[in-house]
């Protein structure tokens, strides 16, 4: 796809408003787009998640890739309530300016606009992740690759990943697919805007599978894709959601500003990603499903690391 194509997802999905289970507007889209691509057929579960599959061929699936349909606003309850549902401080939420959307609201901001080369939304997290699981599954049509992979789109994650959760709880995925939860997230460490997709090696409570991770590393450098490597630990995401169930879990992100829409000085404005990241996520995780798995990573490690120590047998009498 071209970048004005992506970009037309984007903003497709940034336009529906969404909100902890209220998420259907950005669901109905999401199927819409699906149904461009004849490889790809979604059903919803239970609870009202999508899962979606890219078939063409007789390869088994290795990745899934996961994104929530959801971001933080208000809600209204069964008492005729509205309530804030997601993380943002209390302090940031009095008087506020909303805009309504019958029994939810959410923060009054530009919905969709691009300015130097940067995505701005008042909710890129995480609609920006399911529109790069859509990129990633027209590219694979339009190619017609030999391919399967998996798309899972939840819901409800800002409340505690419930979605995520009750789809791990259904068993309906089978324990060999690896979940790349693909997240927007504060930069920490040394991460930046704009220097490409984030290899989460963990969050605030987990670290992810090594193996996987150092595939996603792997792959990166073969395909001269940039990445950072880094611990994002100022939040939880769905790979520890799905861990819990015992599936095999590493993620990525990209980094955002103004985090679930709460700027550094503490305003409200709409957060923002760069554009040459969002496709360079687009383009690692086409990498990993289109990878024939020739080569292991941790071996090749291992290797270097056998071969290195051989190099000093002369020494190996001293103890």
């Amino acid at each position: 796809m071209r970048e004005k194509e992506m970009l037309e997802v984007v903003a497709a999905l940034t336009r529906q408003p969404t909100a902890p289970f209220r998420e259907e507007a950005v669901r109905a889209e999401i199927e819409a787009q699906l149904r461009k691509c004849p490889h790809v057929k979604f059903e919803r579960d239970a609870f009202g998640n999508v899962i979606a599959h890219y078939r063409c061929g007789r390869r088994k699936a290795e990745w899934a890739f996961a994104a929530h349909m959801d971001h933080p606003g208000w809600v209204r309850d069964k008492s005729g309530e509205m309530k804030f549902l997601g993380s943002v401080p209390e302090e940031r939420r009095q008087n506020p300016k909303t805009k309504s959307f019958g029994d939810f609201a959410m923060w009054d901001l530009e919905p969709f606009e691009i300015r130097d080369r940067q995505i701005y939304s008042r909710a890129c997290d995480d609609l920006l992740g399911c529109a790069e699981i859509i990129c990633i599954f027209r590219e694979l049509e339009t190619a017609g690759a030999d391919a399967h992979c998996v798309g899972l789109f939840t819901r409800a994650e800002e409340v505690g990943f419930v979605g995520a959760i009750r789809l791990a709880q259904a068993r309906v995925l089978p324990r060999s697919l690896t979940i790349l939860s693909l997240e927007t997230s504060t930069p920490r460490g040394t991460a930046e805007i704009g220097k490409g997709p984030i290899v989460r090696v963990g969050d605030k409570v987990s670290t992810f599978d090594g193996p996987s991770t150092t595939r996603l590393l792997s792959v990166a450098a073969e395909e001269k894709i940039p990445v950072q490597r880094c611990l994002l630990d100022g939040g939880t995401c769905e790979a520890t959601a799905y861990q819990l169930y015992g599936y095999t879990c590493a993620a990525a992100s990209l980094a955002l500003g103004n985090y679930h829409n709460v700027t550094p000085a503490g305003t409200i404005a709409a957060e923002y990603v760069a554009i040459d990241d969002f496709i360079g996520m687009v383009r690692l995780c086409l990498a990993l499903v289109r990878e024939r798995g020739t080569s292991d990573p941790q071996k090749v490690l291992r290797q270097k690391l056998e071969a290195n120590a051989s190099s000093y047998r002369a020494f190996f009498g001293a103890k």
